[in-house]
């Protein structure tokens, strides 16, 4: 689930923490990444969980209609097929998926109240009840239809704020949990195991980001170093934070990982100031390290495996 960009995020972050608080050393930064890893993938399963409770208000709908004093045909009609057709089913009595959920708090974190909301206001759009009134959906029209469900909470701002006081990392995962969200309900019915093929692996968390945490802190000194020249009229102190923060890092990354093109790690860095700096820093920082590369690679400094890693 976790991409690279992912991770130098996090990695930013942390030395962000790091500027504001001077006592967190590279133990506490190195366990805030890991929990960090573990919110991400908590956060995927909140979504997924949160999904499922909505559509389970299906059948209290159905139920409330039948104790109506006279209900109507419409009413004897209705059926709960949002909550009850194989799809669904196949994640919210999948045993190793409640387990997890249970293990994790997951569960407990939903609210009730919440589910009944994002259920009501979807039962007011046209593709729901296109969807309740047709005798003949098929797996794919309950696909579509939990696709659409999903779209309409990330529109919707009381689902953002909601999300937000669950998870304090949302703003800033989001988009890579929607994405493993919609991959997830495009392959359902679900597999045994479904939930486990967007746990964080070992080689993009513990190895790339682990070293680029530690190689950061340990080189930081020297990174500085091969900046300040390369800034020439600009004093160091007047570089925004985020913006000196994302240079060592994109520095760090061309002169310390060799299996990683430079013009890649360029691109990363310059694409998340875009995100997380200034207007101007990205030009700021694609000049800097355009001019960093060229001299890093001319002396030598920069050493890459394989062929076109440098250009």
């Amino acid at each position: 689930m976790l991409s690279r960009r992912n991770i130098r995020i996090k990695v930013m972050q942390l030395h962000y923490a790091k500027r504001l608080d001077e006592t967190l050393d590279y133990k506490g930064m190195k366990s805030r990444f890991v929990r960090s890893i573990e919110q991400s993938y908590n956060l995927y399963l909140f979504n997924i969980w949160q999904l499922i409770r909505t559509t389970a208000f299906a059948k209290i709908d159905k139920e409330k209609r039948l104790a109506k004093y006279l209900p109507s045909e419409e009413d004897r009609r209705f059926s709960p097929i949002f909550y009850e057709n194989e799809l669904v089913q196949s994640m919210d009595t999948n045993e190793a998926f409640q387990k997890i959920i249970k293990e994790r708090s997951i569960a407990a974190r939903v609210d009730k109240d919440m589910s009944r909301l994002f259920y009501t206001e979807f039962a007011k759009t046209e593709h729901y009840n296109q969807y309740i009134n047709s005798d003949s959906n098929t797996n794919e029209d309950h696909k579509q239809i939990l696709l659409a469900l999903y779209k309409f909470c990330i529109n919707n701002e009381t689902y953002n704020d909601y999300m937000e006081d669950q998870f304090d990392n949302w703003i800033h995962d989001k988009s890579l949990v929607i994405g493993a969200i919609k991959k997830t309900l495009k392959a359902i019915p679900c597999e045994n195991d479904f939930y486990k093929h967007h746990i964080p692996s070992d080689e993009m968390t513990l190895e790339f980001g682990h070293d680029l945490l530690y190689k950061s802190i340990h080189f930081d000194e020297e990174l500085l170093e091969w900046i300040k020249p390369a800034l020439k009229n600009w004093e160091i102190d007047r570089v925004a934070v985020i913006d000196l923060i994302l240079l060592k890092l994109a520095l760090g990354e061309m002169l310390h990982f060799p299996t990683i093109p430079v013009k890649v790690t360029i691109n990363e860095f310059v694409d998340i100031s875009k995100i997380y700096s200034t207007p101007k820093s990205k030009d700021f920082i694609n000049g800097i390290l355009d001019k960093l590369m060229k001299k890093l690679t001319s002396s030598g400094d920069i050493q890459k495996e394989g062929r076109g890693l440098v250009d």
